[in-house]
């Protein structure tokens, strides 16, 4: 039997993973869509999602349904964000302008990293002049200088950025094997344009049986400390990425923090971590309503937007499929994505009988009674226990 080639036209995201395999390098590649050590997480990811089973209703009133989701003060058209991606321009020359196009165009939320190779003031000019697009936020790293972070933090406020996303799963690089296999350095023209000027980490003098990593990079590893810090320079909302542990989500809260982001990188840090649709109803649990909760990792579908929110979550964000509609298409790549990924929550709702998203709950999602059992203790066997597969080859972030 052959094997069927890249899709002509894509029709889903899936569809567009494939074409960008041909258009971006193997370094590219490599860093995008490569995940931690064996890649076991990157993978659990999307699996956990697609073996959520949605419960159908019939018969229900849908006039007047709609995708509209309301976050820190604002109503959103719907509630598809785009996750922090660095060094985009290593899938298209426009980079990030393109994909602020594509969200101010498609009004959803962007969240542009501090490892982005075009300015924060470039994209917010895009973002911020569109009286229709969605949230433009800044994600931030804590630097071994105050100083310097404090100047992002100030950087972004002045661009017309409406929220801190904080990263706090990455004080080191995961074991990225893909990228050590193909060698992977940044191009020429591309950069981290936000951290040109961070001056040099003090240098340390190790002793004898000391670590490299534990005394040397990490001696001065960001703590809650600094959270509550970061709380007190900026009247902005904070939110924390990266929280997996149901007692850093409460700790969280203690210091003050907006919201989190159910986040495990993308499978790119601590490889056998869970997925985050088993990590999301625990958090949930841990914190309560009070405290807006958003999740990415393995969203493609329409289906896993609505299961995320059934699950606890006011909103989703997608990473990789960015950057594969952006190698495939620029722009209007992108654009595409969203409006895939939009028609298809509206599929779903209509199919589930949910007109609004704020009515999305637990009765959305159809477990047996071990399923349910496994999932209020936090724990959901095979359908999301990283062990349970091994990684697909390939498988797999406005201003008013």
């Amino acid at each position: 039997m052959t094997r069927a080639g890249p899709p002509a036209a894509p029709v889903n995201l899936a569809d567009y993973a494939a074409l960008a395999r041909d258009r971006l390098d193997d370094q590219a590649r490599a860093y995008f869509d490569g995940g931690a050590a064996d890649g076991l997480t990157l993978a659990a990811n999307a699996q956990a999602w697609r073996e959520l089973p949605l419960s159908a209703r019939v018969l229900r009133p849908m006039a007047g349904a709609h995708t509209r989701i309301d976050l820190f003060g604002r109503t959103l058209a719907h509630p598809i964000l785009l996750a922090p991606v660095a060094y985009q321009r290593l899938a298209h020359p426009d980079g990030e302008l393109a994909t602020a196009q594509a969200a101010a165009a498609l009004q959803a939320g962007m969240v542009l990293s501090t490892q982005s190779s075009v300015p924060v003031e470039d994209v917010a000019r895009i973002v911020c002049t569109d009286p229709d697009a969605g949230p433009l936020w800044f994600q931030l790293y804590l630097q071994h200088d105050r100083g310097f972070t404090l100047e992002l933090v100030r950087r972004a406020e002045a661009a017309g950025c409406t929220a801190l996303v904080l990263t706090v799963d990455a004080p080191v690089h995961g074991a990225r094997d893909r990228e050590r296999r193909a060698g992977f350095q940044l191009p020429p023209g591309v950069r981290a344009v936000h951290l040109e000027g961070l001056p040099p980490r003090p240098a340390r003098s190790l002793g004898a049986g000391q670590s490299a990593l534990f005394d040397g990079l990490l001696a001065d590893t960001p703590t809650w400390d600094d959270v509550a810090w970061l709380r007190a320079q900026t009247r902005l909302p904070l939110l924390l990425k990266g929280v997996t542990h149901p007692e850093d989500a409460r700790l969280a809260q203690s210091v003050g923090v907006d919201g989190l982001i159910v986040s495990n990188h993308g499978g790119r840090t601590l490889d056998t971590l869970p997925a985050t649709a088993t990590l999301l109803p625990r958090i949930a649990d841990a914190v309560g309503s009070d405290l807006p909760l958003l999740v990415d990792g393995g969203i493609r579908r329409g289906t896993d937007v609505l299961k995320a929110l059934a699950l606890g979550a006011r909103a989703v964000l997608i990473g990789r499929p960015v950057v594969h509609a952006l190698a495939v298409g620029g722009a209007r790549g992108v654009a595409h994505v969203l409006r895939l990924l939009r028609d298809e929550l509206e599929i779903a709702m209509a199919l589930t009988g949910c007109a609004h998203l704020d009515k999305a709950g637990a009765h959305l999602i159809e477990l047996d009674a071990e399923q349910a059992g496994r999932s209020r203790a936090g724990y959901s066997g095979h359908l999301f226990d990283a062990r349970s597969r091994s990684p697909a080859p390939d498988e797999g972030p406005a201003c008013r």
